[in-house]
């Protein structure tokens, strides 16, 4: 082990944070040495920092402390871009959790104050650490299935048949959107991961189980200027599922397994995670990859990528910019299915969302 770096986390409303200190926890040979924590609500922060044996501290204390090289930011998403600049400022290195902000002059202040106060930053989107995703990443940027002409990401949760979660900071509109900005941003940064920025985003959102609990079920369809069409089937109201992702290419076919929270739950071991058909072979391929055993552990496996950022072993998983581009097509969703019409990233009336 060559550094440790000495971390604060700042918010523990993500649950995520759970997994990450637990898993640094237990391996103190990734790097990464919590010990102090900071949230607004005083019996959350007294909590957590009771269970992950940290200590609790002002807010302000955190940042002036220069034995503190890192924070963790997993507060509301209303409070990303107060605490992701402050900590630039402080010259942090940071790990924001996902969405980057709830509107686009947010994380734009992100943008602006990392590259200002040159700290490392990374946004900690999920998908661009599974297995599966990188090798099936791997296969598209190599071009061995030829050119894509569709590719499809189902993501879902199970989260609005759970009878407390209206009770959840994730549907209070004055810390968080909704759940379909909130955890769309996944599928759709996987997308211009491997793909890039869409010339047009359309986009049909309803409420299909609470009114109370605002869209839980959207189709947004992703469209390049190659032809491409990427298509992102989201739903908040998914108990069950196998398929996560599909892709049909000039040279043959793809399709992926057990890549989200209800794939993971309802496994039944009948799948790799990932397969392959090329046109020339004339047979499926199977990937040695197995599909996790639960949610909780593609999260937990988040750990060692992000304590190799912290320690310089490896750039950042995702960079504001890319964050930032990410929330501009989470917002075109958003307003295609108002406007019942295409809509570019890079229409300026984003920003007035």
């Amino acid at each position: 082990m060559d550094f440790v770096v000495n971390l604060a986390v700042l918010g523990f409303a993500h649950g995520h944070a759970q997994s990450l200190l637990g898993q640094w926890k237990e391996h103190p040979e990734y790097g990464v040495n919590a010990v102090c924590g900071w949230d607004a609500q005083d019996g959350r922060c007294e909590e957590n920092c009771k269970k992950w044996a940290l200590q609790a501290k002002p807010l302000q204390e955190i940042l002036d402390d220069a034995q503190v090289q890192a924070v963790l930011i997993c507060a509301e998403t209303a409070f990303h871009a107060e605490l992701a600049v402050k900590a630039a400022e402080a010259k942090k290195k940071i790990i924001l959790y996902k969405p980057m902000a709830v509107k686009l002059r947010d994380s734009e202040k992100i943008v602006r104050a990392v590259e200002e106060n040159g700290v490392d930053f990374t946004v900690a989107y999920q998908m661009r650490c599974d297995p599966a995703n990188l090798e099936m990443k791997e296969k598209i940027d190599s071009g061995e299935l030829g050119k894509c002409f569709y590719f499809r990401r189902r993501h879902g949760l199970s989260s609005h048949l759970w009878g407390d979660f209206e009770n959840s900071w994730h549907v209070d509109a004055q810390l968080n959107r909704d759940i379909f900005a909130d955890d769309s941003a996944h599928p759709i940064d996987l997308i211009l991961w491997l793909f890039g920025m869409p010339r047009y985003v359309s986009c049909e959102i309803s409420t299909a189980r609470r009114n109370f609990i605002k869209n839980d079920t959207a189709v947004a369809v992703l469209r390049y200027d190659s032809g491409l069409l990427c298509e992102v089937s989201f739903s908040a109201v998914c108990s069950a599922a196998e398929i996560t992702t599909e892709a049909y290419f000039e040279d043959g076919a793809l399709q992926h397994y057990g890549g989200d929270q209800p794939a993971a739950a309802a496994n039944d071991n009948t799948h790799p995670a990932l397969r392959w058909y090329k046109n020339a072979e004339h047979r499926w391929q199977d990937s040695a990859l197995q599909i996790p055993s639960a949610q909780s552990e593609r999260i937990a496996a988040q750990a060692q990528p992000l304590a190799d950022f912290l320690n310089g072993k490896r750039p950042p998983i995702c960079t504001a910019q890319e964050a930032h581009d990410a929330l501009r097509v989470v917002l075109a969703c958003c307003q295609s299915s108002v406007r019942g019409s295409r809509v570019s990233p890079e229409d300026l009336n984003l920003y007035l969302l």
